[in-house]
């Protein structure tokens, strides 16, 4: 009987042994899945860090393109303003030759004030500056000023502009100087 207890005790180990062992072969054949797991728990993680910053690069490089643009057509415009506000303190200038051109009576004075005055159109098509003298036109509140309102003589028709006291002035579709104007008025 000693002898079918060992037996069975033997086998008993034996089978506790081959228990311990499958288990341990599971365990070592679940630790490198396991590992493979949290590698790539870990590599989703970075990936995702990184396409985050990859966005965030993508989104600051586009938002500092978008300043330069603007910085640059900011600078062209105010450089443009500027050379606009320089031109129209001229205005009065050529607004006071062509009044001396139109009083003079020495024929050498008037030829002097000529140069100077041909000297100022040039700069001001240099500069693409325009003058317009809108007299018998439809008043425009758009380009003129309207100073005075006068009665109207013969056949002249309300709200057209009589006399033109000062040109105005315009770079391409803007407004330089408004032409002060006096207009018919209605009866």
């Amino acid at each position: 009987m000693a002898e079918k207890k060992d037996k069975r005790e033997k086998l008993d180990l034996e089978k506790d042994v081959n228990e311990n062992v499958e288990e341990q072969e599971t365990t070592e054949a679940q630790a490198p899945v396991e590992e493979e797991l949290v590698k790539k728990s870990e590599l989703d993680k970075v990936q995702a860090e990184s396409d985050d910053y990859k966005r965030r690069l993508y989104a600051v490089t586009a938002e500092y393109e978008n300043y330069r643009k603007r910085m640059a057509s900011t600078a062209s415009q105010k450089y443009a303003e500027g050379r606009n506000d320089v031109i129209e303190k001229f205005f009065s200038i050529g607004d006071n030759v062509e009044r001396a051109i139109a009083i003079t009576q020495d024929e050498k004075t008037r030829q002097g004030l000529e140069l100077i005055l041909k000297a100022y159109d040039k700069i001001m098509q240099e500069e693409n500056v325009t003058s317009f003298d809108p007299k018998g036109e439809e008043f425009d509140a758009t380009c003129a000023n309207a100073v005075t309102a006068l009665p109207a003589e013969g056949e002249e028709k309300p709200g057209t502009v009589k006399i033109t006291f000062a040109k105005g002035y315009k770079k391409g579709d803007k407004i330089l100087r408004f032409a002060q104007v006096a207009v018919v008025k209605e009866d």
